[in-house]
C-alpha cells in the first residue's frame, strides 16, 4: 500500500502525521529510517531533502550529526521544531523553508551525507534531476546519498497485485488533496547517471519501496 498516497492525505493534518504514517506504513518506514542513518556518524553535517516533521531529520540528530532539515510546508516544519525541542536536538538541527529549488544557495561540498525520505516522488522527472544535480555539487568527495522512496515493481506480476489498491487510493488522495501521485521510476539508474556509485538497493517484498544508498565519486583534480 503507498505510503506516500496516504502522506499527501496526512499533511492535511501535520499534527496527526506522525502516528498516522506509523500506522499506515506498519511501522516499516521507521525500520527504513533507522537502517539509513545507520550510516552517519558522529559529527557529520547532513541534510534531509522534504524533512517534514522531521523524523528521519531526528533520528540522525540523535546519533550526534549536526542536521539541516529542508521542506516547503511551513506547519509540518513548525512540529518538526517541537519534537526537536521535545528531545532536547534544537541545537543540533536547524529547519529552513524550502524546496529543492532553493539548494542552489547551498555552499558546494558543504555536507558529508545527504538525504531524503519520501520527497523524491513528489518531485517532476525534471526536478528530481535537477535534485541530484544539485545534491551532487553540495556533497564531498566521497559523501553519501540515502534515499528511501516509493518505486514501481520491476515484476509484472507484482505490478498487476499491487494495481487495484493503488487506483483506489490515487482517486482517494485526489479526492481529499487535488493532487496525483508517481512512484519513482528506475531510480537507482537516475543516481547513477548524476554521477553517484551505487552502494547498495533493498526492496520491500512488494518491490514498491526501495533504500538506496549511494557514494559521490570523488572529482578528477579534486
Amino acid at each position: 500500500m503507498s505510503t506516500y498516497v496516504f502522506m499527501k492525505i496526512l499533511e492535511s493534518a501535520p499534527d496527526r502525521y506522525d502516528k498516522g504514517i506509523d500506522i499506515l506504513s506498519f511501522g516499516k518506514l521507521s525500520q527504513a529510517y533507522d537502517r539509513l542513518i545507520s550510516h552517519i556518524q558522529k559529527g557529520q553535517k547532513v541534510l534531509d531533502i522534504g524533512c517534514g516533521t522531521g523524523a528521519l531529520t531526528i533520528k540522525a540528530a540523535r546519533r550526534d550529526a549536526k542536521v539541516t532539515g529542508i521542506d516547503i510546508n511551513p506547519q509540518m516544519l513548525d512540529i518538526a521544531k517541537k519534537h526537536a525541542e521535545a528531545f532536547h536536538l534544537s541545537d543540533r538541527i536547524r529547519f529552513i523553508e524550502a524546496g529543492v529549488a532553493e539548494m542552489e544557495s547551498m555552499e558546494a561540498k558543504s555536507f558529508d551525507v545527504v538525504m531524503s525520505g519520501l520527497c523524491f516522488s513528489e518531485l517532476s522527472e525534471d526536478e528530481q534531476a535537477y535534485a541530484l544535480k544539485q545534491i551532487k555539487r553540495i556533497l564531498k568527495d566521497g559523501g553519501m546519498l540515502l534515499l528511501a522512496d516509493e518505486t514501481i515493481a520491476g515484476n509484472f506480476f507484482l505490478r498487476a497485485i499491487n494495481l487495484p489498491v493503488k487506483i483506489v487510493i490515487k482517486i482517494i488522495t485526489y479526492v481529499l488533496t487535488q493532487t496525483g501521485t508517481h512512484a519513482i521510476r528506475h531510480l537507482p539508474e537516475k543516481v547513477k547517471k548524476a554521477g553517484f556509485k551505487i552502494e547498495s538497493l533493498r526492496f520491500n517484498k512488494m518491490q514498491d519501496f526501495i533504500e538506496v544508498t549511494a557514494i559521490k565519486y570523488k572529482e578528477a583534480g579534486s
